[in-house]
């Protein structure tokens, strides 16, 4: 019986691969049946049963799963790979398991609409409105630099523990839910990851543990980075599941933050995904309007990038490649690069007369 059992759910993988490419073309079902209908309710409920554990439980059952998948590769290696007919189908059963699991507890938001549809706006904008939004963003940025830095030389310090960035980042979420109830939080399961360090040495701020609904935040990373990737973290739970969508999200939450240090970390973030694209459209244009920030919010850019670079290490392109084809399995054709998309989030939204500065 257990055999047959086994049987089954290994030839239930592929179906369920077949099943999942299907059903991807259809994304305004699974934009109102699971993203809008079964997801928030299990969402809810495991986020209200694991909030209340002051760890991580994802990281530990990741750690248990990377420890099974090292004893299993050195039993069949120690037994030279003998008794295929058992262990393939043990194998592809596990991976069967694993995910379904993955797509019904998280993993089908990545292919429920677009934002930009949801939103009703468009994913497409001329060089012109992204340079009008870029200066908006320099303006505003320049001014909450000039509240918070001693003068406009410095960088922007973050006096806040952990602990009240955290606590800050959901008031943010708490105060956007009137005007946007789709980002009501409530079950609070946003941790610190116990693997910190080598999620650093990845080049990763933090992730979503799909099979536990937990936001893992990299700890160690600088606390001018915490708002936005607590933010983008909290999006992911709520059901955003692609990177540009809710790097789009931390934007909007951080921007409309009523914490000053939030507010700045969102428009300086917004800010460094338009200068970019701009630079890639028109570099003279973007060097122009450099020199027109505040020379403290380019330290604050600058401290980002030291802390990346004294990181690094030969393995992080490895890991950097096994994400974006992560992205790419998972409805994100343009992998890392999709991440631009949320500079045509940006402008579109707020070319909207409805969400104008």
């Amino acid at each position: 019986m257990k055999r047959k059992s086994t049987l089954v759910l290994a030839i239930l993988l592929p179906v369920q691969i077949i099943g999942i490419n299907l059903l991807a073309r259809h994304s305004e079902f699974v934009e109102e049946y699971y993203s809008h209908g079964l997801y928030p309710v299990i969402s809810r409920i495991m986020r209200f049963s694991l909030g209340i554990v002051p760890f991580s439980m994802g990281d530990i059952l990741y750690g248990i799963l990377i420890i099974l998948a090292i004893m299993w590769l050195v039993r069949r290696i120690s037994q030279k790979f003998k008794d295929p007919k058992i262990w393939i189908p043990d194998t592809l059963a596990t991976l069967s398991v694993i995910y379904f699991c993955f797509h019904l507890f998280w993993g089908f938001n990545y292919y429920r609409l677009p934002l930009h549809k949801s939103l009703e706006i468009d994913n497409k904008y001329t060089t012109e409105k992204l340079i009008t939004l870029t200066e908006k963003l320099i303006e505003r940025s320049n001014g909450l630099h000039a509240e918070l830095a001693a003068n406009d030389s410095t960088k922007v310090n973050y006096d806040f523990s952990k602990r009240e960035l955290f606590e800050t980042t959901l008031q943010g979420y708490k105060n956007i839910e009137n005007d946007f109830p789709e980002l009501a939080y409530n079950g609070e399961a946003l941790k610190r990851s116990i693997y910190s360090l080598p999620l650093t040495y990845m080049g990763f701020n933090g992730y979503l543990n799909p099979l536990t609904n937990e936001a893992q935040v990299n700890s160690l990373i600088l606390p001018y980075k915490i708002p936005t990737t607590a933010s983008h973290e909290v999006g992911h739970q709520l059901g955003f599941a692609k990177e540009n969508e809710a790097n789009f999200i931390a934007c909007l939450v951080t921007m409309n933050h009523p914490n000053k240090h939030f507010q700045y970390s969102g428009y300086t973030f917004a800010l460094s995904y338009c200068l970019s694209e701009l630079y890639r459209r028109d570099k003279e244009k973007a060097d122009e309007l450099i020199e027109r920030m505040n020379p403290g919010i380019l330290k604050n850019y600058r401290e980002v990038d030291e802390f990346w670079l004294k990181h690094q290490n030969p393995f992080e392109p490895i890991f950097k490649a096994t994400y974006n084809r992560y992205l790419i399995v998972n409805n994100q054709a343009d992998g890392m690069k999709s991440y631009s998309y949320v500079v045509a989030l940006l402008v579109n939204y707020f070319d909207d007369t409805r969400n104008a500065f």
